[in-house]
Formats: C-alpha cells, sequence, structure tokens
C-alpha cells in the first residue's frame, strides 16, 4: 500500500541549516522560509557563537554573513576550510558587498556560494537545495508525493495519476511550497514572501489568481481538489489528500 502522505523520498532526518546573521529581522526571516522548507535550524547573531556551535556539532549547511561581531564570516570560513572536520561543509556567504573584487575575495577563501543583499528569498531556497544536492544527495529529497500526486524537483514536473500536470512556474513553486508543509496554513501575506519574495510588490490578491490556476490545472472532472482554502486565514496543502 503506498504512503498518502506528503513524503520526501528517500530522505532521513531533516538536514540541519546553521543561519549566522547579525540583524535579527533577516535571522527570523530566514528560519521561517529554511523550517517551511522543512530543514532543521540553529541561529548565532555573532561570529564567536557560532564557532561555538560548529565546534560541538558540525551542520549540513552554513548560511553565513560576512560582516558579523566577534568574528567576521569570512574568519570563520576560512578556519572551516582549514579543519579536516569542515573542509567541505557546504557554506553560502550573505553580504552587502556586490563588487567583483569583493565577491572573488568571499569565494577564494572556500564560500561554495555567495549571494549579495537585498535578495530574493525563493532563489536563495533554491540555492541551498541545489548545494545540499550535490554536497548531501541523501539528504535532500528531489520529489514530494501525496496520494495520486508527483512533484520531481529536478525536472520541475507533475503528475496526478497517468496524466502529466503542466504548471507555469509560479504554479509549480505555489505547489511545491505547500506540499512541503501539509496542513499548515498559510496566509496570502505569508505565501507572497515564500513563494514571490519579499523584494516582489504585488497585490496578495494575485494569490488568489495563482491558486485558482493551478486548483484548475490540478483536477480534472470529480478529482478531489488538494489546495484547502481556510476562510480568512489562507490556504494549505490538505493532510488528508490521497488518504482512503
Amino acid at each position: 500500500m503506498n504512503d498518502q502522505r506528503s513524503v520526501a523520498r528517500g530522505s532521513s532526518a531533516a538536514p540541519s541549516i546553521l543561519v549566522v546573521e547579525d540583524e535579527s529581522a533577516l535571522g527570523l526571516l530566514l528560519s521561517y522560509n529554511l523550517e517551511a522548507e522543512g530543514y532543521t535550524v540553529e541561529r548565532a547573531e555573532r561570529g564567536d557563537e557560532a564557532e561555538l556551535r560548529l565546534a560541538e556539532r558540525a551542520p549540513d549547511l552554513v548560511i553565513l554573513d560576512w560582516m558579523l561581531p566577534g568574528v567576521s564570516g569570512l574568519e570563520i570560513c576560512r578556519r572551516l576550510r582549514a579543519r579536516e572536520a569542515t573542509r567541505s561543509l557546504p557554506v553560502i556567504m550573505l553580504t552587502a558587498r556586490g563588487e567583483e573584487g569583493e565577491r572573488v575575495r568571499g569565494l577564494s577563501v572556500g564560500a561554495d556560494d555567495y549571494v549579495v543583499k537585498p535578495f530574493s528569498v525563493p532563489e536563495l531556497m533554491a540555492r541551498v537545495r541545489a548545494l545540499l544536492r550535490r554536497a548531501r544527495p541523501e539528504r535532500i529529497a528531489n520529489r514530494l508525493a501525496a496520494g495520486d500526486l508527483d512533484l520531481d524537483r529536478e525536472t520541475h514536473r507533475v503528475r496526478r495519476g497517468g496524466r502529466e500536470v503542466h504548471l507555469g512556474p509560479t504554479e509549480f513553486r505555489l505547489l511545491e511550497y505547500l506540499m512541503e508543509r501539509p496542513g499548515r496554513v498559510f496566509s496570502r501575506s505569508q505565501l507572497l514572501d515564500g513563494v514571490w519574495g519579499l523584494s516582489v510588490e504585488i497585490d496578495e490578491r494575485t494569490v488568489d489568481v495563482h491558486v485558482g490556476r493551478l486548483r484548475k490545472a490540478l483536477s480534472r472532472g470529480r478529482e478531489r481538489d488538494p489546495v484547502r482554502t481556510v476562510r480568512g486565514a489562507g490556504y494549505a496543502f490538505d493532510e488528508t489528500f490521497g488518504k482512503v
């Protein structure tokens, strides 16, 4: 009998990510979005605090701000690469420095990727997934499934039963975002942040339009709608979808 829950096929425990960012609001935003993707998240706001956490237990990936109190992110990255235990630990560097010379400097100390502020949250989430997939392929699921619905992150294809579901890029991201947390209700503003990104200025009613398109593509005839509307709250992927 098939597992009817939304599952990350082939995954075990959720990948762990350490967010080292001294801007509290940004750190919280990153933590919220990473947890919504299913990761286990720890936060540190100082470089020396991050070093203590890294010495206790290495995560699967580090998101590291360049400028930190205590010890700089650049120096932390250099020290990580100097130690055998953390030499291959994936590191994404965050910085307000966008000049080519600074990017080269960040990558030269061993950062795997480099993201300039302000950045798109969905883009950063995609970079996290790509980096984890390369570094820890056994820890990242390429597919999400619930009932007869199957989403393949690598090919960006969705199938329901024996048919292919044709989705635009936004509808694909919206379905992926909802399927990652079945049963969790997201407000329109939360979906705007998570799917479109904070930098995009669009009306919340746009969410309703794309949810409508998603539903139309997913369900034909008497097929059950996997997206649940919660009046006055928002939308959720129905956690009972596919259950007998």
